[in-house]
Order: C-alpha cells, then sequence, then structure tokens
C-alpha cells in the first residue's frame, strides 16, 4: 500500500513540475497573445500595397527613357 501511495506521490509532483517548467512555459507569459498563421503573399495586403507601388515606379521609369 505504501508504495501505491508513493507512486501516486511521485507522479502529482512530476505532473506538477511539468506544468509548472514544462517547454511551453518557459519564457512565455501566459497572457501573450496566440500566434497568428503565416499569411500567403497573395492574402498580405502590405506585400500587395509594396507590389504595386514598385510596379507603378517600374512603370514610370520605362516611361520615361521612353519618352
Amino acid at each position: 500500500m505504501i508504495y501505491l501511495l508513493a507512486a501516486i506521490g511521485a507522479a502529482t509532483i512530476a505532473f506538477l513540475l511539468w506544468r509548472a517548467l514544462g517547454a511551453d512555459r518557459v519564457g512565455v507569459s501566459s497572457r501573450q497573445a496566440p500566434r497568428q498563421a503565416p499569411v500567403a503573399p497573395d492574402d498580405d495586403p502590405e506585400f500587395l500595397r509594396r507590389l504595386s507601388e514598385q510596379q507603378r515606379k517600374q512603370q514610370n521609369t520605362d516611361e520615361d527613357g521612353k519618352n
């Protein structure tokens, strides 16, 4: 009977230590916002805006060189 209680106690202590010091807890605040999934370039409005600006600049330089 004593061995059963010792095993349950050891398992309980191991579980509590794992929850307190586990890899998912190290250096991470519990109030941190969840990670966002990566956005594909064609779904990223900032990327599309920069791409559009680059294309306009390229067209402007091409038109200036032709005239």
